[in-house]
């Protein structure tokens, strides 16, 4: 199984660690954070906004097409009602220029199966285990 660990920095600051590498995520200033990186959630849709991206790239690499310019923004919408989510994503595609009928198509079906996306319409089951730690309570 992969491994991702969260640390608490600061406030609503935390540390990501993933393979080596290290993201903030902390909360805008005018939510009470410091603003430090991406929320959490930006940080969900940028996850399907890059999966999106890659899957894109590969199918115009698989074709031979350099990926100068292929952009991919995604859109959100909460809702904050008593369980918030996100309720709607939207990715916009920018390919490169020049493209024929057949290779977008083709390039919207490999979006189409980004693992990010997949993910999120076969859900995954997810456990929350809340280890006891020995010690001196601290409340």
């Amino acid at each position: 199984m992969n491994e991702i660990t969260v640390i608490h920095r600061a406030g609503d600051a935390f540390a990501v660690l993933v393979r080596g590498h290290v993201i903030c995520v902390d909360q805008p200033f005018a939510l009470g954070g410091m603003d430090d990186g991406p929320t959490p959630v930006e940080l969900f849709v940028a996850s399907l906004a890059a999966c999106a991206a890659l899957h894109g790239r590969r199918h115009l690499r698989d074709h031979g097409i350099p990926a100068d310019g292929l952009e991919v923004r995604g859109r959100f919408v909460m809702n904050a009602g008593a369980r918030p989510h996100v309720a709607r994503v939207d990715l916009s595609v920018r390919p490169p220029h020049g493209l024929s009928p057949m290779i977008v198509a083709g390039l919207r079906n490999a979006i189409d199966r980004c693992t990010v996306h997949n993910s999120l319409l076969d859900l995954p089951r997810i456990t929350v285990d809340v280890e006891t730690v020995a010690g001196t309570p601290v409340i």
